[in-house]
């Protein structure tokens, strides 16, 4: 069988990088999924790579995605925001930020574990598809979509189910590596 990548990932070094390494890899640490799924709301109506370019450059303007400190942003650090060139400076991705972190605060304090809380989605361990070509992978799931309408039950914006189904592939949720990617078995060994 031809042991090919998964073709989304193209050639680009940075973008094979976090598809061998990253994507599609479960994780389980609440601060990573909480940055994780900020981004994936900043990528609406744009490519991951743009996003994935700019990921430094958003965890340096929104304070390494510390919650705590996202929640007090006033008016001055939101002028910031908007005029600062390293992350994607619109008013609603902006802001989407802000109600995210304290979505996810509430979660944390109610629930004990952000991470726990999305995992349980999937039964707490990766749902293993078997693609054979892009063509086959869903774009939203019933799972994605009840995980999308809970995050916006608790604040959350810019988590439709599409985009919470693109933060369950990259965050290994569900292994989407098609069947002739190396890193599908290795997704599927780091589940087990």
């Amino acid at each position: 069988m031809n042991k090919e990548r998964c073709p989304w990932c193209g050639t680009d070094p940075l973008y094979v990088h976090y598809h061998d390494t990253v994507w599609g890899r479960p994780e389980r640490d609440d601060q990573a999924l909480f940055e994780k799924l900020c981004l994936d709301g900043q990528q609406a109506g744009l490519s991951w790579i743009t996003i994935l370019r700019k990921q430094e450059s958003y965890r340096a303007a929104y304070d390494g995605f510390d919650a705590e400190r996202i929640i007090q942003y006033g008016d001055e650090k939101i002028a910031e925001l908007l005029s600062d060139p390293g992350v994607i400076r619109n008013r609603l991705k902006v802001h989407s930020i802000i109600k995210n972190a304290r979505g996810y605060l509430d979660i944390r304090e109610n629930e004990g574990s952000f991470s726990d809380f999305l995992w349980s989605f999937v039964d707490g361990s990766p749902i293993q598809n078997r693609w054979a070509s892009m063509s086959e992978v869903p774009v939203s799931t019933v799972e994605s979509e009840a995980m999308s309408k809970a995050l916006k039950r608790r604040g959350f914006t810019f988590v439709g189910p599409t985009i919470v189904y693109a933060f369950m592939q990259a965050t290994g949720m569900v292994n989407d590596h098609l069947i002739h990617c190396p890193q599908h078995q290795a997704c599927q060994k780091l589940a087990d």
